[in-house]
């Protein structure tokens, strides 16, 4: 574990658990290499009734903005996004070629522009699904917008910190020293919990009630902790089995996802 990680005055995801905290960075002792099974996954998705839309609640047409994880893009969702349609709604790609930018201009830019599209298409809220960091980016999106949202759901998002592996921290650290170079804009603190953006702001900020939470996890989690990924409210969060990775592709999340977006879309008012 990193010196941070030891240190006393480290705040750890568990201790934030319920509360509107997010921990420092830190290094997380969990095994990696356990990543390797997300093919498992996607195999046994084929081979589930709830993949070809069988024992699950269908939707009403609302749109459903799809947002990929870190130093990845929408092309690894497909099957999330087919899925999404078969069931009955209208699943919109984020427009990320690669989430390897400031989020906060990420949000600004390409994710704005999309939300704004599902809007005008559906003239309906808008449901947000987002696997890792891209569950970070919806829930900020969330409290942006909230007129605009019915409900957010994460796939083993660490919105209450990155308390990850440690070649995780190091990619994210590359990624970020990519971002101060290329843009003059950005605060000094950009793609860290110190940062004071609109991003962080909004993280920080209470989802308010209107929106339906969901933050499903799992605790066989390689990549980061998956403790930083809970609300801290059982009514909210969702452990399921699987890898970090597979997620994306697992049926006992798809159930929960149907499940969710069909009880959001009940309670979701007028915009």
């Amino acid at each position: 574990m990193s010196q941070r990680a030891r240190s006393p005055d480290f705040v750890s995801c568990q201790r934030l658990a319920g509360k509107e905290e997010i921990a420092e960075a830190g290094e997380a002792e969990i095994l990696i290499w356990k990543e390797v099974l997300f093919g498992a996954e996607l195999l046994l998705l084929y081979a589930s009734p709830v993949y070809y839309g069988l024992g699950i609640p269908h939707g009403d047409d609302s749109a459903v903005m799809v947002i990929p994880g870190f130093l990845s893009s929408d092309h690894y969702l497909t099957q999330l996004n087919s899925w999404l349609e078969r069931i009955g709604y209208r699943p919109y790609n984020s427009g990320i070629d690669i989430n390897a930018e400031c989020p906060n201009l990420l949000i600004r830019t390409r994710l704005h522009d999309t939300l704004e599209l599902a809007l005008r298409d559906t003239g309906g809220k808008v449901h947000l699904i987002g696997h890792s960091l891209g569950g970070v980016i919806a829930r900020s999106i969330a409290g942006q917008r909230p007129r605009d949202i019915a409900s957010v759901i994460t796939l083993a998002a660490p919105f209450r910190g990155t308390i990850a592996h440690s070649s995780i921290l190091r990619a994210a650290e590359v990624v970020r020293r990519q971002i101060l170079a290329e843009h003059s804009n950005v605060l000094p603190g950009c793609y860290t919990s110190r940062c004071t953006c609109n991003f962080i702001e909004s993280l920080r900020g209470r989802i308010p009630r209107s929106i339906l939470q969901t933050a499903i996890y799992t605790k066989d989690d390689g990549v980061v902790d998956w403790r930083c990924c809970r609300t801290g409210d059982p009514e909210r969060d969702f452990q399921v089995p699987g890898t970090h990775i597979g997620l994306a592709f697992n049926s006992s999340a798809y159930t929960v996802i149907a499940q969710r977006l069909a009880k959001a879309s009940k309670l979701a008012s007028p915009r």
